[in-house]
């Protein structure tokens, strides 16, 4: 059951996110088909478009289709922490220093394979300062596990 849980609250971030313009605001076809227009149905049939076609992913690297790359990303979607029932799992883990919504975060942080260990080890070892008070928000907490992994050698490249 909790696998089950992570795989869609982690099915359910990826859906959510964001980024602002992937290639630009007017890269791939999709956007050339349905300029002017609006409103989700729109958005969805432009994405469709662009992806069986492959042209947006052939603008990007190539810049035509009016797709740039030089731009940076940006995300406005909820963290998987403010998920429901996600961060008490997620402090469960780390106050023992493995599990399962731990390996989800730091898979949906990006943390390669061979640095989970170091990643999980940390996070147990400064729960106290990660989780000060029992009513902290998921915002808090990701504030405090960015803060951590800026001083750790190994794991400061990810944030």
């Amino acid at each position: 059951m909790k696998r089950a849980f992570l795989a869609a609250a982690l099915l359910g971030a990826s859906f959510s996110a964001h980024a602002v313009a992937p290639g630009g605001p007017g890269c791939g076809w999709g956007n050339l088909i349905f300029e002017g227009k609006s409103g989700a149905p729109v958005h969805l049939l432009a994405t469709i478009v662009n992806g069986t076609s492959g042209n947006a992913t052939f603008g990007m690297t190539s810049g035509t289709n009016g797709c740039d790359t030089s731009g940076a990303l940006t995300y406005s979607g909820e963290s998987l922490l403010s998920m429901n029932g996600v961060l008490e799992e997620v402090a469960q883990d780390m106050a023992t220093g493995e599990g399962e919504a731990l390996t989800a975060l730091s898979v949906s942080m990006g943390i390669s394979t061979e640095d989970r260990t170091h990643f999980n080890g940390l996070m147990h070892d400064h729960f106290a300062a990660i989780f000060p008070h029992q009513d902290v928000s998921a915002a808090e907490v990701m504030q405090n596990i960015t803060a951590v992994m800026q001083q750790d050698q190994k794991l400061a490249k990810y944030v």
